[in-house]
């Protein structure tokens, strides 16, 4: 018999507040709750100020969803949304510093790093559309033939497609309590909402929770001894990339564009936020940057060219180099066979281990702290 929402209820019946005693099932604190097959996900509504003592119920919300029948795994996570004379939210919280506020705990603490993960970035894009997570699967494998040890998460909560990029299917393993095991492909770790849910499932979550499952797929996974962490990031400049740059001590920022004026407008913008949050950009990739007919030879700038090679300059950020649209990384992409590993040899596989390259010369050097948000 499938679960249903009501089943979850009543175990959560059984769970109580600490403060008034009352079940978490009828204190109202309940989000959307989401069901695929045997998995369960859901957050707990707090205040801010609850959060080391919700962490029990929190626990035992997942004990008890656990027990059910059929349940197979269980994520809950806290989330804070602001109400008047409440604490502010995580992702208030982030937009604040990001606008220089003062807060009422005095300095913001430095983002911790992940256990084992030497550095990480962040592949970005101003807008949707534009290759960012093709790109950031080509540009993983590329750094892992540079000898790096290397994982990719795919943060893309609306639209997780490195499962699919990469051609991985199946559920991750839980290792202990919280923490799963990160899937593997040509040598890379990898983590995907799209490993949890059901590839048609629509992820319709407000930012609070986006925001945990970013924060736990980021520490909540197994995942070893990394030289790179590469994170497909959401599109656009919003509180998950805010999140990011204020959790995370990211080394640095590729931004993926392409080359018509319409992305660029865009681009401009996540240069502009990343700089802002004190990322470094370790440059821009134009991406579609041209066609080439493969029955005559004919070139055809499609999407116009040369526009982020000019940005780049006049943004005074690197750039690093021109991807192609070509048929091939499109095939590969939907084979779930990135080119830099199915082809390694052809032009497109070194236009992206050049890239790599060049972001491994960006990383070089002593691991960056997290800084204060400060945005003027």
């Amino acid at each position: 018999m499938a679960l249903s929402q009501n089943d979850i209820l009543r175990a959560l019946e059984l769970v109580k507040l600490p403060a008034s005693g009352q079940s978490l099932a009828a204190s109202g604190r309940i989000g959307d709750i989401l069901i695929d097959g045997g998995k369960v996900i859901f957050a707990i509504g707090i205040d801010a100020t609850e959060a080391g003592a919700m962490e029990p119920v929190r626990k035992a919300a997942e004990s008890a969803v656990s027990g059910i029948p059929g349940v197979t795994q269980v994520l809950v996570g806290l989330t804070a949304d602001k109400a008047p004379g409440r604490a502010p939210s995580q992702a208030a919280e982030a937009r604040r510093q990001a606008h220089g506020q003062p807060g009422p705990g005095g300095p913001v603490p430095k983002a911790a790093g992940i256990p084992g993960v030497k550095q990480i970035i962040a592949v970005a894009s101003g807008k949707g559309g534009v290759g960012k997570s093709t790109t950031t699967a080509n540009l993983a494998v590329g750094l892992a033939t540079l000898g790096l040890k290397v994982g990719v998460l795919d943060a893309d909560i609306y639209g997780p497609s490195v499962p699919k990029i990469f051609g991985i299917t199946g559920k991750p393993r839980l290792v202990s309590g919280r923490t799963l095991a990160p899937m593997e492909a040509y040598g890379l770790k990898i983590m995907s909402i799209g490993f949890l849910i059901d590839e048609e499932t629509p992820m319709i979550w407000r930012g609070p929770m986006v925001i945990s499952a970013i924060t736990q797929m980021l520490r909540e996974v197994a995942w070893g001894e990394l030289d790179v962490l590469v994170v497909d990031m959401p599109p656009g400049t919003g509180d998950a990339q805010l999140t990011m740059a204020q959790q995370t001590p990211l080394a640095g920022a590729v931004i993926v564009s392409t080359p018509q004026d319409l992305a660029l407008l865009d681009a401009r913008r996540g240069v502009a936020m990343f700089k802002k949050v004190e990322v470094p950009i370790l440059g821009i990739v134009e991406n579609m940057s041209y066609f080439i007919c493969p029955e005559c030879g004919h070139r055809s700038d499609i999407f116009a060219h040369g526009g982020a090679r000019h940005e780049a300059e006049r943004l005074h950020v690197p750039f690093l180099g021109e991807i192609p649209l070509a048929m091939p990384i499109r095939e590969t992409s939907d084979g779930g066979r990135p080119i830099v590993a199915s082809d390694p040899d052809s032009a497109h596989a070194k236009a992206y281990v050049a890239l790599a390259r060049q972001v491994k010369a960006g990383l070089a050097g002593p691991a960056r702290a997290a800084p204060r948000i400060v945005i003027e």
